[in-house]
């Protein structure tokens, strides 16, 4: 799994005050109640899941032709009158789908 207590924490109580030392937590915020294990696990899940669900996203992102590509498939798409750049970034969105919700 990608995230970890680490990033559980930092979304559950990002004011509080604590370490993380060899997966143990050292919580130092009096103020603020440390959350149970199961309630940063049950984070972990859910960030995961959000960041599993994104994944078309960073495929669409590496697929893409650079900025520079793209405007010169636009210039000359306007003078010959073509779609080279309408089609090249329908094939990046067919090629990485966006899951149906």
């Amino acid at each position: 799994m990608i995230f970890d207590k680490v990033s559980a924490l930092e979304k559950l109580c990002p004011d509080a005050k604590w370490a993380v030392s060899d997966d143990v937590i050292e919580w130092r915020d009096e103020e603020k109640e440390q959350p149970t294990d199961k309630q940063i696990k049950d984070k972990i899940v859910e960030l995961q899941t959000e960041y599993d669900a994104k994944k078309y996203q960073r495929d669409r992102a590496t697929s893409y032709p650079s900025i520079q590509e793209q405007l010169d498939m636009q210039y000359h798409d306007a003078v010959n009158g073509t779609t080279t750049w309408k089609d090249a970034i329908a094939k990046v969105k067919t090629d990485n789908p966006k899951p149906s919700e």
